[in-house]
């Protein structure tokens, strides 16, 4: 695992594999992304570093660290973006007042409960696996018919 300096901030480039965007988006925000240049959609995304450059010592090279969206889900309403971007701006401000925005790495604070009431109402893990398994079982007893 490379070490950096205190000084040293590595450039972050995105890889080629958005994959996990494109399957997020609904066929309309899609089309709205194509038919409306400057349109916004508001996206959860998970980063995962894949590779780095400039880490040994004495190459000129400048840090530089690779990263892929391995996770990614979309608002699918007004109400969900709107949640969101507010998600962001308490993050923004909660960094900005612990003198922590230009840190790497996660921060102080939990991003979950900023964002815990706005989607209380949304099924839980285990509600979504139980609805998975309903499902399968639906599709296996209309096999056996």
């Amino acid at each position: 695992m490379p070490k950096l300096s205190p000084a040293q901030a590595p450039e972050v480039k995105l890889d080629a594999g958005a994959a996990a965007i494109e399957a997020s988006l609904t066929v309309e925000q899609r089309r709205g992304l194509f038919e409306k240049p400057g349109t916004t959609v508001v996206a959860i995304v998970e980063l995962t570093s894949k590779s780095y450059t400039g880490h040994a010592e004495g190459e000129e090279k400048e840090p530089q660290v690779k990263v892929r969206v391995t996770g990614c889900e979309v608002a699918r309403s007004d109400a969900e973006a709107a949640t969101l971007l507010e998600a962001k701006r308490c993050m923004w401000r909660a960094r900005r007042m612990d003198g922590t925005l230009d840190e790497v790495g996660p921060g102080p604070r939990d991003p979950e409960a900023v964002i815990g009431d706005a989607f209380a109402n949304y099924p839980s893990e285990d509600e979504y696996r139980a609805h998975e398994r309903a499902r399968e079982q639906r599709r296996r007893d209309e096999y056996v018919r």
